[in-house]
């Protein structure tokens, strides 16, 4: 993940309705043409609140099918007013998807924070002609020390 600022935290966030990271790249691409915004934006209820660490370099930890799988980092925090009249959190997000190292994740609501020392790292640039592994299997291949 190159250097890590001090007093930065990241989020993790289970992407419900999506079945592979190339889902998830293509629905995003979608968003923004149809907004016509450069970044992606996720709005949750809960505002962050360590804020100021999460935009000191944070990232968006997306888990897939009980695995994190990708990152997002975090540009800004946008006040989003719902037609209900209440007060949301639009987390707005580099559009760059970076794959990472695969992590299993037990399922959760919302999202949770996670610590640099914990984020899994990034993985190299993918390579003309690399297949992708099976989410599940690229997870027990990193359990065991091999991705």
């Amino acid at each position: 993940m190159g250097e890590q600022k001090k007093n930065t935290i990241h989020l993790v966030k289970l992407c419900v309705g999506v079945d592979s990271l190339e889902q998830l790249e293509a629905w995003r691409a979608q968003r923004r043409r149809e907004s016509g915004e450069a970044t992606s934006r996720h709005v949750t209820r809960m505002w962050p609140k360590q804020e100021e660490a999460l935009l000191n370099g944070g990232s968006l930890y997306w888990v897939i099918k009980g695995v994190i799988q990708a990152r997002q980092r975090v540009v800004r925090l946008d006040e989003v007013i719902g037609g209900d009249g209440i007060r949301r959190c639009g987390i707005v997000l580099a559009p760059e998807l970076i794959r990472v190292a695969p992590a299993v994740r037990r399922p959760f609501q919302g999202w949770r924070y996670l610590k640099p020392e914990d984020a899994p790292p990034d993985l190299a640039e993918r390579r003309e002609g690399d297949t992708d592994l099976p989410p599940e299997l690229r997870a027990k291949l990193a359990d065991i020390g091999i991705l």
